[in-house]
């Protein structure tokens, strides 16, 4: 399937989730695409999440060597990503089943790598570096293992995203209001004026 490339909503809130949902509306088979079924867009979206993951990577830049190259790591990362934790969010804990495809995945992503990470204010390394695509998104998808960000992650029940709850009391339903909620909205408002319709047409 070929579809236009469209920029990506950041609204997973943490780039391991955000690249989990370059697959939309997963789950659909009638509906659903793949935005790095050409790699090129690995270097594209990985230039967009500089700046929107700008405060989880602490301003460091990501780079792509080699998008084909990097390709089978990204893609063996994400999968394995949505695959424990959309579970997690099913079934409320972690299948442990899951656990060593999702951490041999992250391991090939550091794999090679060079550089020094978890430094106070500045959790991906020295931001005057840039830092491999493929190594930021291992470090991002290791971090979902903490209890607080688990118990934290929601399905979008629009769109099917993964995506951080970060709100006060946890209620949040939507990946985003301004797109998936008003969509919602829309809808059900439709759907009563239509009901309203068939009820005075009786």
């Amino acid at each position: 399937m070929t579809v236009a490339w469209t920029p990506h909503r950041f609204t997973g809130g943490l780039l391991a989730l955000d690249t989990a949902n370059t697959v939309v509306l997963r789950g659909d088979p009638q509906r659903t695409f793949d935005r790095f079924d050409d790699p090129a867009e690995i270097a594209r979206f990985a230039e967009a999440a500089s700046g929107f993951r700008a405060d989880e990577l602490g301003d460091r830049r990501l780079a792509v060597s080699s998008p084909s190259a990097i390709a089978p790591v990204v893609l063996s990362i994400r999968e394995a990503t949505d695959r424990l934790f959309r579970g997690a969010v099913s079934k409320g804990v972690l299948e442990t089943a899951d656990m060593p495809g999702f951490l041999t995945a992250c391991a090939e992503g550091l794999a090679g790598s060079r550089t020094e990470i978890g430094a106070p204010g500045r959790p991906f390394g020295d931001p005057v570096t840039p830092i491999a695509f493929e190594t930021a998104l291992a470090v991002s998808a290791l971090s979902l293992l903490r209890d607080d960000t688990v118990a934290r992650l929601r399905i979008c029940p629009n769109c099917n995203w993964l995506f951080v709850d970060r709100s006060r009391n946890s209620s949040r339903l939507w990946c985003d209001m301004a797109v998936c909620g008003n969509r919602q909205k829309a809808s059900r408002h439709y759907r009563r004026r239509m009901a309203a319709h068939e009820v005075k047409d009786a």
